[in-house]
């Protein structure tokens, strides 16, 4: 990496950890480039994540799906390519997994570390932007995890088409990506009526798309204290995901609705997909 690109990485950090106002300029729905994520993560929003998550709920909603996947295909040494403030990375090491934790924003990988302290655990973190993955991390990996619907926030093909073939990369031959989204299907298609069962399980948040476009799903969270914040997220349909996971070189992807084999497609409020890098299973 550049050291004009380090400089600017750099400066983004520095300026989510100094920010509490999110910033989405006089026209909020034009917003839709990849990089306007740090100044939409910014700290007060960050610190209150984790009431939007409820790790207690998440956990029992989820249950072992996550570690039984990879335990099940011998899966032990992981890359979390989207940390957030930790959830998935502490409970892969909680489990027995051997996990490198990555995120793009400065913020959250500081509440990570917290929380991890907080459990007993030190996370083993490193400060990435995707595009360029396998600068910032060395070696290669059984599985990559990229979940919490943070792969939306790319907004360009370009760029997504690039951060799966770093995912791809920094995999062993035989590794496995699991990616997920939200059903953006539905959203697009039906209208918005997710019940936030499985993922984003705060009771006392409020979560909802307040515009979507076919460029642009830009969700509002409203907290008990009345505190308001906004993503700008890219609306991903399923099969667009599924085809270029494929060009990007895995050689099967199977889908799950809610952690589910079978479903109806406008049901589930999540896709799980995973991805083999060669062909042991079947396309699904």
């Amino acid at each position: 990496m550049s050291s004009h690109l380090r400089a600017v990485l750099r400066e983004r950090a520095e300026r989510s950890l100094r920010s509490s106002d999110q910033d989405f300029g006089p026209d909020p729905t034009a917003v839709r480039e990849t990089d306007h994520f740090h100044a939409e993560y910014v700290q007060s929003f960050v610190e209150k994540w984790d009431e939007l998550i409820d790790w207690d709920s998440r956990a029992e909603s989820e249950g072992r799906f996550f570690i039984e996947l990879l335990k099940g295909r011998g899966k032990m040494n992981v890359l979390d390519v989207a940390t957030g403030t930790g959830f998935h990375s502490i409970q892969l090491l909680d489990a027995g997994f051997e996990v490198t934790s990555v995120d793009g924003n400065a913020a959250m990988l500081t509440k990570a570390f917290e929380n991890a302290g907080d459990r007993h655990f030190i996370l083993k973190t490193i400060h990435a932007d995707w595009r360029w993955l396998n600068r910032e991390v060395n070696g290669k990996f059984d599985a990559i995890i990229c979940l919490g619907n943070s792969f939306t926030h790319i907004f360009s093909e370009q760029d997504r088409r690039r951060a799966l073939a770093e995912f791809y990369a920094a995999l062993k031959h035989d590794g496995i990506l699991i990616l997920d989204q939200r059903n953006y299907d539905a959203i697009l298609d039906d209208g918005f009526s997710s019940k936030h069962k499985y993922y984003y399980c705060g009771d006392e948040v409020v979560a909802e798309p307040e515009y979507v476009d076919e460029g642009l799903a830009r969700f509002q969270y409203t907290f008990p204290d009345g505190s308001k914040f906004r993503l700008n997220m890219f609306p991903l349909r399923k099969n667009y995901v599924r085809r270029i996971v494929r060009e990007a070189g895995f050689a099967s992807v199977k889908t799950y609705g809610d952690f589910q084999e079978t479903y109806q497609e406008a049901e589930p409020d999540f896709f799980v997909h995973v991805a083999e890098k060669h062909m042991d299973d079947p396309d699904v």
